[in-house]
């Protein structure tokens, strides 16, 4: 029997998916096409017209909370996407499973900061990682929340 015909094989293919297919985009948002210089020429034209009295200091500073912002959602999502993964399917939610999902995502957001560190206009920080982490535990949470909720019907 061929390994692509394999029930589980697809089956792992399906679950693990999203978070191969999300790691691949967190490592594209790490090129330089994605560095404070690029994004600024659409995020501050926007924050520009949505906030038209604010000074230019103001909206560099929003610039940099809507990066910081994207890291913590990034990683948010990357941490649902493994615990997807690790589950395979399986119902409810374990602290195993929790556990590992963080620690995948936060060894990822390493390797991307290391990553950065060798891309032009890009810079790595150790602060980004905790930020991320902070955002897979967060995507944990909301998921033991998600999951429990609808266990027991509230």
């Amino acid at each position: 029997m061929e390994i692509l015909d394999d029930k589980r094989w697809k089956q792992r293919v399906r679950d693990w998916w999203p978070a191969l297919g999300w790691a691949a985009l967190i490592s594209f948002f790490s090129s330089g096409y994605f560095g404070g210089e690029y994004t600024s020429r659409f995020i501050l034209p926007f924050l520009q017209w949505l906030l038209p009295d604010a000074t230019l200091e103001t909206l560099w500073q929003l610039h940099w909370l809507v990066r910081k912002a994207a890291h913590f959602v990034e990683y948010c999502l990357l941490s649902l996407f493994v615990l997807r993964g690790l589950r395979g399917g399986t119902a409810g939610w374990r602290w195993r499973w929790a556990v590992w999902a963080v620690l995948i995502s936060a060894g990822y957001a390493g390797v991307d900061e290391i990553h950065q560190h060798f891309v032009p206009g890009r810079g790595a920080a150790v602060e980004d990682v905790l930020l991320d982490s902070a955002g897979a535990v967060v995507g944990q949470l909301l998921a033991l929340l998600w999951i429990r909720t609808g266990e027991d019907g509230r």
